[in-house]
């Protein structure tokens, strides 16, 4: 599912509904370390490098987990607290920091809320949008100020305006391509943003196709 690669040229991988996370030598593709997190009901959706770790989500429990950057000592789950509380259905997806760094953002999707996580205790607290529904939200990049929430099923991807905590933010546009067919993540290259098409609802055989699209930041 998500992936992020260091300065180091190590790709964390969050591992979907096999419950693990592991970090990939992106030169011989070799496995340098993998954790498993949870068993079934799992789904290890996102994952975000921080100085104090690397955070995976789960959208099927209530807990991010956190590694070390050093690939060192075993995981620790950290429950999330406060304003969010998981539901049935698909509950926090993405990851992001805040723009100050000192914390996370997660987007929950059954709610289609928004909320910052401290990163030591796990206690969450309602991101304010100005009364903005992230409906079909999925991947997050911040970007200095700028929120990217990509909106998986509605094609597009809404842009805010966050404080530099991350406890508020003000939409300012969206972004769509007519080459979009369910954009899941989000990555920023230059001036320009790039997404994964997932396809959704199509029926995967050998031949089914995937593409990339890219629009302005």
């Amino acid at each position: 599912m998500g992936l992020k690669i260091d300065d180091h040229g190590r790709l964390f991988v969050a591992g979907g509904a096999a419950g693990n996370g592991r970090v990939v030598d992106t030169h011989s593709g070799r496995i340098l370390r993998s954790w498993t997190f949870a068993t079934a009901p799992t789904f290890v959706n996102d994952v975000v490098l921080t100085p104090k770790g690397a955070f995976f989500t789960d959208s099927n429990q209530p807990f991010l987990y956190k590694v070390p950057l050093s690939l060192r000592g075993e995981p620790v789950r950290l429950p999330l607290t406060g304003d969010l509380v998981y539901g049935a259905g698909f509950n926090v997806n993405g990851i992001a920091r805040t723009p100050d760094g000192r914390g996370l953002l997660v987007v929950q999707s059954n709610t289609a809320s928004l909320f910052r996580v401290d990163p030591d205790t796990g206690v969450t607290k309602a991101v304010d949008l100005g009364g903005f529904a992230l409906t079909n939200g999925d991947g997050l990049l911040t970007v200095g100020r700028t929120l990217y929430v990509v909106q998986n099923r509605l094609n597009q991807v809404a842009v805010f305006t966050l404080d530099k905590r991350g406890l508020s933010g003000r939409l300012t546009g969206t972004r769509t391509n007519p080459n979009f067919d369910v954009p899941t993540t989000v990555a920023a290259f230059g001036d320009r943003l790039y997404l994964p098409n997932a396809r959704f609802g199509v029926t995967v055989t050998p031949d089914t196709t995937y593409s990339v699209n890219s629009v302005k930041r």
